[in-house]
């Protein structure tokens, strides 16, 4: 069976947790900041439940609904959902994977970008960290119950923007000096 895809891995293992339907799926997505580290918008929720219960790693276990509310599909794991998705997040866990972010490829044209441009573009990115690193512990604080792995990842991501936010710091200054 192909690898899943980041976004299979993460709907696969929030369903292994416990049964959802695909709103729950999004508002647990949200909750939890995965949108800062994973690629699932509300509109691909649906069309990666049916390639996963396409391939045989998840099945409708239930219908949610009440009065005349439309009854929602609830999705859990087969047993070789359940399978696959230890297996792929013991590799996700383990393997060194190259990232590709997009900073990089702007960095490797800087000397296109006039440096009053460049300062600016800079500028915006540390604007756009600070706001994001405070969304990030905003949506950390407001769920202190949260399991130890939801820590662990709202940890990482924090760490990582502080990290980017560290290193930029330091590069918007090496430029102010070759002023």
């Amino acid at each position: 069976m192909p690898e899943l895809t980041p976004a299979e891995l993460t709907l696969l293992g929030l369903l292994v947790e416990r049964p959802r339907h695909g709103y729950e799926l999004d508002e647990v997505i949200t909750a939890r900041g995965m949108r800062e580290w994973t690629e699932i918008g509300f509109s691909s929720i649906y069309y990666l439940l049916g390639r996963l219960r396409d391939r045989g790693l998840i099945t409708e276990v239930a219908s949610a609904g009440t009065g005349r509310a439309k009854a929602r599909k609830v999705f859990g794991p087969t047993p070789e959902g359940r399978r696959v998705c230890a297996a792929e997040a013991e590799a996700a866990v383990a393997e060194l994977r190259p990232v590709f972010p997009p900073v990089l490829v702007g960095l490797a044209s800087q000397p296109l970008i006039p440096p009053d441009r460049l300062r600016a573009a800079l500028a915006a990115r540390a604007a756009a960290l600070d706001e994001r690193l405070g969304a990030l512990r905003r949506a950390a604080d407001a769920q202190p119950d949260v399991p130890g792995f939801v820590r662990a990842i709202f940890d990482f991501s924090l760490h990582q923007l502080a990290a980017e936010q560290r290193w930029l710091t330091e590069y918007r200054a090496t430029l102010e000096g070759d002023s």
